[in-house]
């Protein structure tokens, strides 16, 4: 999903340059502020990718809210390269284990959130607020251990 080269990089890089681009295209009456978390899913536990030393977290349900992580960290990032340190250091903390099909078989499911919120002023003096968020998820890998090993 990452890729190599600047001419293949995969699907990750090229969100993360689409997004930035759009956002520098914008003129300066428009503010964004982008946040990104970093979420693993691992023998039932959901851990925070991006504080090792949280304790396991909790899948909450809100009216409002609706349903989120409780005490999952979120980063404020403002570049490329900033966004790619935040999931490099995450990546770094995920559950993975060689076999035979692959070297770095991940054992968990993650998420990668990245959440985009933008001010933009009116011309009555007034505020439009928007939000979005793009969850980029990473399964676990599929081999059967007992065939690869």
């Amino acid at each position: 999903m990452v890729g190599g080269s600047n001419e293949l990089q995969g699907i990750i890089p090229n969100t993360f340059a689409h997004i930035f681009n759009n956002i520098s295209s914008h003129n300066r009456e428009k503010r964004f502020l982008l946040r990104c978390s970093y979420l693993e899913i691992y023998n039932e536990s959901i851990n925070d990718l991006l504080n090792s030393s949280s304790e396991k977290l909790e899948l909450k349900e809100d009216p409002s809210r609706g349903v989120y992580v409780k005490g999952l960290s979120g980063v404020i990032v403002k570049s490329i390269p900033e966004i790619e340190r935040v999931m490099s250091s995450g990546t770094a903390n995920k559950h993975i284990a060689a076999t035979k099909m692959n070297k770095d078989s991940s054992r968990s499911h993650c998420i990668f959130t990245i959440c985009v919120e933008t001010s933009e002023s009116r011309k009555d003096g007034s505020a439009l607020l928007k939000a979005g968020k793009l969850n980029l998820v990473d399964l676990a890998g599929s081999e059967r251990q007992s065939k690869t090993q």
